[in-house]
């Protein structure tokens, strides 16, 4: 441990350059008022930044250069961006610099450029969601789905061909995963975002989790010098009613910055799922109707406060309660060799479920010089809770509907708490020759899970110790990266980067007394290389290696059970799975973008659905069994075939080669995946909106499962009125009902299982939302911010 500190200190340099030069100075203003707090970047004729200064309370700047040709950049939110090339051979004065306004106000009529929906960046795609009327009155989950090469799979969220992924929101990293990951992006509005980054081969400076990569969810900050508040109501419609009700407010005047948003809703969703096992003795079919409540209060508060032109201290806390019960009804038939049906199973099952958490967020940032060497420090703590109660009873049932017996009946009570505290420091340091960033990051995470069993069969409640068990976990985690990047030229540019992340993990089982341990140091290497053949054509290629963890609840040996016939169970002994991730990609214009992938998997891990013919029951595990590779090739097209109609279109041929590693009583199965998609919005007139999507998903293989396609056609319509103050939207989604998981297949043993589920995707929504606010604060001349200052907060 002491090393890693040690590395810490010694990663953290300062570095100072001195010479002789010529000064350059100006001022900058917009049409009333002086600009303070801005940067003025310089650039040499290679487009590297070499210096840069920034306005003081007058809206002047002065910086010293060498004798040569440079290029003058200034860029500010809310401002046109402007540049100047220059030529420096004495002390030169700019004089008075004019910033132009581009803003869109409340009350105002501004003709700007439309922003595109995707756009790409350096190392990232970038999608954002003001055109996509889709998302109106929708939450972040459904907001990353409709992402461009992104896809929620069995709460899961994957990207195409690569793997799970994990989740940031403003560049700090969600400790979920799965299903806990899922019910918290629900609780964030769709309408807090401002767009969502698909970082597929990220570099050193983030963690190594996640083989697919990250995604990060960037919220929203006000606009200069004003306030607006955002209230959205709405009404979603699918076997059930769901309404929901958000508000969403930002102020943002000199040095202050601030927002805060609240968000309930309350209704229900049906859910439906259907397993068949086809023992020799006969099927068994089993179908499940779920009615999930969704109860749910949320809320976020963030602050940044500036307390100079180069240091910003900011503060967020996010807290969401839920109250996601469901009721049950469990039908089991067994059928014998001639498909007759011998009997069957009834299981009614009521769950009280509870779950909280909340997230606490302390960063500071400074600007060390006018060099653009920056420093940053956060300090991160999330806590999550979740507790049920779910009572059941299985009664045995002959094909006429006799009652036999109670098959079983019990009380499930379950807490389990999740805490993780995390510090970290990063630093930007651009050199004469590269632009180098630093950085370290420690972790401590504790989880508790605790099983209470009761077994009610005889009308009295009883213990059962052997379904009773308490699991503690504990993980800390300590790394340390190093990244440097350098442009050679107009055309060429190449960054690489090491981090390395030590691990200790310790589970143990009170019920079974067993304790496991793991110990883990891994070097992730990352390479980037990108070529700029000429306005029209851009490649790039980059390698990283990845790891994913499993969650915390994968990892409790103890056993659940559906039935007296069927349980889950978890594995201490999962270790994490590493990838080696290759992409390479080309843009053309910057609205055809083609990339070619492999990732190479060892260690993968994932469920496997064992029945077991002699004794005909069912074993839901997690193990460590296959490795491979999937590959495959994706095309984006960006088009605007009409200024009233601009279209997003995507088409992925995916492939697998998966081999099993352990020994599994199954044949791996791989095949050719395809994958489309077509987002269209089209402008019926300057306030009306029609947007018509359509995605498909052939039936693919991959490793154990044999998958059935799955489609969805959405239609959304949107309405602005007064000024757009007002807008009133509606949403059909998943109009034909194609976009659930079905005919998931599994041969294990020689039994062959299909899985289904529908978690009513098909629904229609109407949404009002208003909008009100001002364009200007009274602002003191003397203390107002500088907006890079105010979007620092990542």
């Amino acid at each position: 441990m002491k090393n890693v500190y040690y590395l810490i200190f010694l990663l953290l340099p300062l570095y100072c350059v001195a010479q002789t030069s010529f000064k350059l100075n100006g001022k900058i203003a917009n049409e009333k008022t002086p600009v303070v707090w801005t940067d003025v970047v310089i650039l040499n004729q290679e487009g590297k930044i070499i210096n840069g200064a920034t306005t003081k309370e007058d809206g002047s700047f002065e910086l010293n250069l060498n004798k040569g040709f440079y290029k003058v950049k200034i860029s500010s939110q809310g401002y046109s961006e402007f540049d100047k090339e220059i030529t420096i051979e004495k002390d030169t004065n700019l004089g008075l610099i004019i910033l132009k306004e581009n803003v869109t106000n409340l009350g105002e009529v501004v003709i700007q450029a439309r922003k595109n929906t995707i756009e790409q960046k350096t190392d990232r795609l970038v999608y954002n969601l003001e055109n996509n009327v889709t998302n109106v009155a929708g939450d972040a989950l459904s907001a990353i789905n409709t992402a461009p090469g992104v896809a929620v799979q069995n709460d899961v969220i994957n990207i195409l061909g690569k793997g799970a992924s994990r989740v940031m929101i403003d560049g700090r990293m969600i400790e979920l995963t799965g299903e806990e990951l899922n019910e918290f992006l629900k609780t964030i509005s769709a309408s807090d975002i401002k767009n969502i980054e698909i970082i597929s081969n990220p570099s050193s400076k983030y963690e190594a989790e996640g083989t697919g990569g990250l995604i990060n969810i960037v919220m929203k900050k006000g606009a200069r010098d004003s306030w607006k508040n955002t209230t959205t109501a709405s009404y979603e419609q699918n076997k059930y009613g769901i309404y929901a009700l958000r508000n969403n407010f930002f102020y943002n005047k000199n040095k202050f910055r601030f927002s805060a948003s609240i968000n309930g809703k309350t209704g229900a969703r049906n859910i439906k799922e259907a397993l068949d096992m086809y023992f020799v003795e006969g099927p068994t079919k089993m179908d499940v109707t779920t009615k999930l409540n969704e109860e749910n209060v949320s809320g976020k508060v963030a602050l940044d406060y500036d307390f100079s032109e180069k240091t910003t201290i900011g503060f967020q806390f996010l807290k969401d309660k839920s109250n996601p019960d469901f009721d049950s009804d469990i039908r089991i038939n067994k059928y014998n060799t001639q498909n007759e049906l011998d009997s069957y199973i009834l299981n009614e099952s009521f769950l009280d479920r509870k779950t909280a958490n909340q997230t606490y967020n302390l960063h500071l940032i400074t600007k060390l010089d006018s060099l653009n060497r920056k420093l940053s420090f956060d300090v991160d703590y999330f806590n999550y809770d979740s507790k049920f109660d779910r009572d059941f009873i299985a009664n045995n049932y002959a094909s006429d509907g006799t009652f036999i017996d109670v098959n079983q009946s019990g009380r499930n009570l379950s807490n389990q708490g999740i805490d993780n505290l995390s510090f970290k420091a990063d630093m930007e340091h651009p050199l004469q020759a590269v632009n180098l960033s630093y950085g370290a990051k420690v972790s401590f995470t504790k989880s508790n899970s605790d099983v209470v069993f009761f077994n009610t069969i005889t009308g009295t409640p009883e213990l059962d110790l052997n379904q009773t068990n308490q699991f503690k976990y504990t993980e800390n985690n300590q790394a340390v990266y190093i990244s440097a990047d350098k442009k050679i030229n107009e055309k060429w540019n190449f960054q690489a980067g090491l981090r390395l992340e030590n691990t200790q993990t310790n589970g143990f089982s009170e019920n079974l007394n067993q304790e496991t341990i793991n110990n883990y140091l891994k070097l992730f290497p990352t390479f980037y290389a990108s070529y700029n053949k000429n306005e029209d054509n851009s490649f790039s290629l980059n390698y990283g290696r990845r790891i994913r963890r499993p969650s915390f609840s994968l990892l409790n040996p103890f056993r659940v059970y559906i039935s007296s016939n069927s349980y889950s169970e978890g594995n201490p002994f999962l270790k994490p799975s590493f990838s080696d991730n290759f992409e390479f990609a080309h843009s053309y214009k910057k609205i055809l973008r083609t990339n070619v992938f492999l990732n190479a998997i060892t260690d993968g891990y994932g469920v496997i659905f064992t029945a077991n013919p002699e004794t005909l029951t069912q074993v839901v595990s997690r193990e460590n069994y296959f490795k491979g590779i999937n590959y495959g090739v994706g095309e984006t097209y960006s088009a605007n075939f009409a200024d009233w109609w601009q279209s997003e279109n995507s088409l992925y041929f995916l492939g697998s080669d998966i081999k099993f590693t352990k020994d599994i009583n199954a044949t791996p199965v791989n095949s050719l995946q395809v994958d489309f998609s077509t987002n269209n919005t089209f402008s019926l007139g300057k306030a009306t909106k029609l947007q018509i999507d359509f995605n498909y998903t052939s039936p693919y293989k991959s490793g154990l499962y044999d998958t059935g396609y799955t489609s969805s056609l959405n239609i959304g319509f949107k309405q602005d009125l007064l000024n757009k103050t007002l807008q009133i939207a509606f949403l059909v989604n998943d109009i034909f009902n194609t976009s659930y998981l079905k005919d998931d297949v599994s041969i294990v043993n020689g039994v062959k299982q299909v899985y289904s589920q529908n978690e009513s995707n098909r629904f229609a929504r109407l949404s009002v939302v208003y909008n009100f606010g001002n364009k200007k604060i009274n602002v003191n001349q003397r203390d107002s911010g500088n907006e890079e200052e105010k979007n620092r907060a990542r």
